[in-house]
């Protein structure tokens, strides 16, 4: 089968599995998980306290190091896997592989009490490990369904695409859990347990969209042998080795690597830390989280005009001080109006951060440079090691402490960190 690049068919097909798995990220990491979480494993007798497997935690310190840990464990796999893959050429089988093991697990929260606690945090992190997995290859088809001048429009098609089915079945889950009387729902639990299970039927329907479109597996017969195994780490430490050599990259990445972990932790813990201060509500939560989504589109824009004007560097230690201000006044809030405040203010620098630091990253890469793929492969491993780092540091502040505000207090540290190393790179001779 001859594969036509910039094929608008495929392209739609391709953007479908965006628009599949999206719905994962919104409903369980970011909205509805988080606060049906936090709710059923608080009770009057132990508080937060829960046991898993006989060990007393903090309950969202126990979700947070779940997290981590799937995390941790798909970045010490995914290069492995990723090189198997081009080496059989069955990538496809491995993006079916991840796509069914998480929108299974996601099913299997179906089930998830709190005398199933450990049965649901099982479930948590097969459905994150599946989902990093799925983008990882998804995102491997780009360059053979566009050509590189298109490479960017139809990547955007693809967070589009997925911006706008994560939102839709938010908004349908939105219905059960805002209005069960209309469906006849007694059970309080049943709403979001309902929505975890049509997330993954969801994100398994219209996954099989890209998988009949895409282009088949070559199949070939070759034994994996431990060169092979290997080859993964080696292109990163080959493009490590390669990147010391860029002064921009070399100060850039370990300043990225310290604010990043402040920016997906924040984002990933942000439902959890308003329902477990404030205790606002499944419903107060999924819609302060969509306002987030939408405010970070003016926000990515808003800083790529500010870059113009006083380049990327500068713009980057702006929004970190933001940050280090969210940090700070989330440990003092106490009215829901002023988690409203830090969420319209995290939308604000979310988008903005992100899309400007990958651009900066793009940036300063060499003029010319055609191995871009595995430059960015590199910077997708090290903003995986910072959310686990961040999330760790995280749950394990909280576990400590027993304070949830000392943990959210700790991320700003890591921006200072952040902060110190942007400024590093105003000395270089010129920022590009």
């Amino acid at each position: 089968m001859k594969l036509i690049k910039n094929d608008k068919p495929t392209i739609r097909a391709w953007a479908m599995f965006d628009w599949a798995n999206s719905a994962y990220n919104l409903v369980i990491t970011s909205t509805i998980f988080p606060a049906y979480y936090t709710a059923i494993t608080y009770t009057e007798a132990y508080g937060d306290k829960v046991r898993f497997f006989g060990i007393a935690m903090v309950n969202t310190a126990l979700s947070n190091f779940a997290l981590s840990f799937a995390y941790l464990f798909m970045a010490l796999v995914l290069p492995v896997l990723s090189s198997v893959a081009d080496f059989k050429g069955n990538k496809k089988a491995f993006m079916k592989g991840f796509t069914y093991l998480g929108s299974l697990a996601c099913m299997g929260l179906f089930f998830f009490r709190l005398e199933t606690l450990e049965w649901g945090i099982f479930c948590f992190i097969l459905a994150a490990m599946g989902y990093v997995g799925g983008v990882l290859f998804n995102n491997s088809y780009l360059p053979q369904i566009a050509t590189v001048d298109q490479q960017d429009r139809v990547s955007a098609q693809g967070f589009a695409y997925g911006y706008v089915g994560c939102v839709l079945l938010q908004l349908i889950c939105f219905v059960f859990v805002l209005k069960p009387e209309w469906f006849g729902i007694t059970d309080p639990t049943l709403p979001a347990r309902l929505s975890f299970f049509l997330v993954g039927v969801w994100w398994l329907g219209f996954s099989q969209i890209p998988f009949r479109k895409l282009p088949p597996d070559e199949h070939r017969g070759e034994r994996v042998t431990k060169q092979v195994l290997s080859k993964g780490f080696s292109e990163l430490r080959d493009v490590w080795n390669r990147l010391k050599g860029i002064p921009g990259i070399k100060r850039f990445l370990p300043a990225f690597f310290f604010y990043a972990m402040g920016v997906q932790t924040v984002m990933i813990v942000a439902a959890a830390f308003g329902e477990k201060v404030l205790h606002l509500g499944a419903a107060k939560l999924i819609g302060t989280i969509l306002i987030i989504q939408l405010v970070a589109i003016g926000g990515a824009y808003l800083m790529s005009v500010l870059a113009r004007y006083i380049g990327n560097v500068r713009v980057l230690m702006l929004v970190v001080c933001v940050w280090m201000a969210i940090c700070v006044s989330a440990y003092f809030i106490s009215h829901e109006v002023h988690f409203y405040v830090l969420a319209v203010l995290v939308g604000l620098v979310m988008g903005g951060i992100q899309s400007l630091s990958r651009s900066t990253y793009s940036k300063l890469l060499p003029v010319g440079e055609e191995d871009t793929a595995s430059f960015f492969s590199f910077y997708d491993v090290t903003e995986k090691v910072a959310i686990v780092i961040g999330l760790f540091s995280f749950a394990l502040i909280e576990q400590l402490t027993d304070n949830i505000r000392y943990s959210a207090l700790f991320l700003g540290i890591f921006f200072l960190l952040g902060l110190a190393l942007l400024w590093r790179m105003l000395l270089l001779p010129a920022e590009r």
